[in-house]
């Protein structure tokens, strides 16, 4: 059984009424630890000479938690739970985004700049030059946020109305982190054809389009046929995003342990959208020994149930994961929890690389592999190394709206991915930081310079 460890994700708030009595808080809080809850703030909300009125706020594991907290809470003698909310529910309650003007409309003046009859000459000098879009409206800094609902985080094939919250939380990030204007475009369609007439049909009001959590292969087709047929940056960030912080975060912890990417033998467990683009990226990169397992085992060339994306990467020798962990160097799951065991860690080379980044619930719980891995990273926020898309992301578009670039390309992704490594400094590296925060100020930027630099001197930067 996967012991969760509680997080922001599933925080509560509890109101409750107790005795104005030395002790009684101590008894709310005990009953909570015993339950296995974490605290944090605690207020004070209303004070009488009999009764307090108190709000504290808890992190539980899952929902099941959750209600077990409040149910010790709830058995307390003299103590009365006034409400309960979950904060998770309560922060996006109405949701997460909303549209704003730039410019004050305070008379009659304005209203003729911004709109008829001042906007007509806007629409004329477009006409007549095409490439002022960029200049004179939202376009040059908006991002398109595509989805069909499909493979929405790991939870499945939600539709598009479930998938619509990370829409808007990918949004926020893009404003948060770049400076970008992105709004969620959720299509009530999972048809290829459908899903890429309606983005060229929206292609004139963005400058770039990010697919997200499109299932694979459907996804594969999606990104490239929008490639070839628009002339604004297509990215996935299911593929791309994961394997350029998957990238940046191996070349820092093979100069932990001091071995070369060349060398190494590496294991990517998850064949999908993630698994298929690192393993991409990580040729690019100069990585020679990569074998690739799908739930079936090692992506072997006698298998007759591969796709041509899984076919790219298979390999004559056949087998298990745990075969294929044996005497390997680096394991790259992106697959399923708890698929990797103890066992497997040991069979592998001598000082260990571990990115278990199954999320919420890693190929394996750091805590069983602690005093065997040399660097463990993992896809959540509560443990070291996070292998978090939102460093890629973000700069990776700021870089190509600001050069205006007609595509995205591999050679970008590399860039960036060295971009972020970088920023790691040899003096701060050790196993549990390979990877910048998240909340670095430069990384945005420094990925941003890389990609530009790349898209220039590749010939795709439209200025």
């Amino acid at each position: 059984m996967v012991n969760l460890t509680p997080n922001p994700s599933y925080s509560l708030t509890i109101r409750f009424q107790l005795p104005h009595q030395s002790g009684m808080l101590a008894s709310v809080t005990q009953a909570i630890g015993a339950a296995g809850g974490n605290i944090g703030q605690i207020d004070l909300v209303e004070r009488t000479r009999k009764l307090l009125v108190r709000d504290i706020t808890i992190d539980a594991s899952s929902s099941d938690h959750a209600d077990t907290i409040v149910a010790a809470v709830k058995a307390l003698e003299e103590v009365k739970v006034l409400s309960v909310y979950d904060r998770t529910f309560s922060l996006h309650k109405g949701g997460k985004i909303r549209v704003e003007g730039k410019l004050a409309l305070n008379n009659q003046e304005d209203l003729a700049m911004a709109y008829t009859p001042g906007v007509g000459r806007i629409c004329t000098a477009i006409a007549e030059n095409p490439e002022r879009v960029y200049d004179l409206t939202i376009k040059g800094n908006t991002v398109a946020i595509v989805t069909d609902g499909s493979a929405v985080l790991g939870l499945g094939n939600l539709g598009a109305e479930a998938a619509l919250p990370v829409m808007e939380g990918k949004a926020m990030l893009f404003k948060a982190f770049a400076g970008i204007d992105a709004f969620p475009i959720c299509l009530a369609t999972q048809d290829t054809d459908a899903i890429v007439e309606a983005v060229k049909n929206l292609s004139p009001v963005f400058g770039g389009v990010n697919l997200e959590d499109i299932s694979a292969p459907r996804c594969f087709e999606i990104e490239a046929r929008l490639q070839k047929e628009l002339n604004i940056p297509i990215f996935h960030d299911d593929q791309h995003g994961t394997a350029i912080v998957s990238l940046a975060a191996l070349f820092n912890a093979l100069k932990v342990v001091k071995k070369s990417l060349e060398q190494v033998r590496i294991v990517i467990n998850g064949a999908g959208a993630a698994g298929v683009a690192i393993a991409r990226l990580l040729r690019k990169a100069g990585a020679t020994k990569i074998l690739m397992c799908d739930s079936q085992g090692i992506l072997s060339t006698s298998r007759d149930d591969l796709n041509p994306q899984k076919r790219e990467f298979a390999v004559a020798q056949s087998g298990s994961l745990a075969g294929a962990m044996t005497g390997a160097d680096v394991f790259l799951g992106v697959s399923a929890p708890g698929v990797v065991t103890v066992e497997m860690v040991k069979s592998m080379a001598k000082d260990p690389i571990v990115f278990a980044m199954a999320n919420p619930i890693p190929e394996i719980q750091p805590e069983l592999i602690t005093d065997i891995v040399a660097v463990m990273a993992t896809g959540r926020s509560d443990y070291p190394n996070q292998i978090n898309n939102v460093l890629a992301f973000p700069g990776i578009f700021r870089g190509a709206l600001d050069c205006r670039a007609k595509a995205m390309t591999i050679t970008m992704y590399l860039e960036a991915a060295m971009a972020i490594a970088s920023l790691v400094r040899a003096s701060e590296l050790s196993p549990e930081h390979i990877v910048p925060s998240v909340f670095d100020e430069r990384v945005a930027s420094a990925v941003s310079a890389a990609v530009q630099h790349a898209a220039r001197a590749e010939g795709i930067a439209g200025n």
